[in-house]
């Protein structure tokens, strides 16, 4: 029996629901800033919640891959996930102890030719933590085979030049602090 997807309308509600979406002045990652924040814990605390979006990049990128790879350390639970639909196995990425930007398979993790790796992560913004995976992806020799994430907030602005599927697209305002309106209004920032 195939289970349904989400629809759009559904998957909105449900981060609604479960307070992961939050409205502010927020500092992201990447440093930009914006006012809407999605808490991703919020969503990836709930199986009944991560298990659809999961398996709706599952079924997108089915027979494409032969294993997945996340970031630490959302992407570790939507890897896992992942995989599991589609009987692989995940690893991750972890940033190198050196202090870099670079991320690298560790804890035995095997990867190398021949292997089609599909990267998974929670919410993109940039697409800075995904393009490290990409890269660690590489170095080993494997092939990435495509992207897929819970929400892209880009609006689709942000190529990867591999199939992509979002389950979710909000896209959102972010700019660079420079340039925030909200810090010319004085409005409180809360760093993520």
């Amino acid at each position: 029996m195939t289970e349904r997807h989400l629809t759009r309308d559904e998957a909105w509600a449900l981060l609604e629901e479960r307070g992961a979406l939050l409205r502010g002045h927020f500092q992201y990652a990447s440093g930009r800033h914006g006012e809407l924040y999605i808490e991703k814990f919020r969503i990836l605390q709930w199986p009944d919640v991560t298990e659809p979006l999961c398996r709706q990049i599952a079924e997108r990128f089915r027979g494409m891959a032969t294993v997945v790879a996340g970031p630490t350390t959302g992407g570790v639970i939507l890897a896992y996930e992942t995989a599991r639909h589609l009987g692989l196995r995940a690893i991750i990425a972890e940033r190198k102890d050196d202090g870099s930007d670079e991320r690298e398979f560790r804890r035995g993790f095997e990867l190398g030719p021949g292997e089609r790796v599909l990267v998974v992560d929670d919410v993109l913004t940039t697409g800075g933590s995904i393009r490290e995976v990409l890269k660690a992806v590489e170095a080993r020799g494997a092939e990435v085979a495509g992207v897929g994430v819970l929400v892209d907030r880009t609006g689709g602005k942000v190529a990867f030049g591999v199939p992509f599927f979002a389950c979710l697209d909000v896209p959102a305002a972010s700019w660079d602090p420079a340039e925030c309106r909200l810090c010319r209004e004085g409005v409180p920032l809360i760093v993520t």
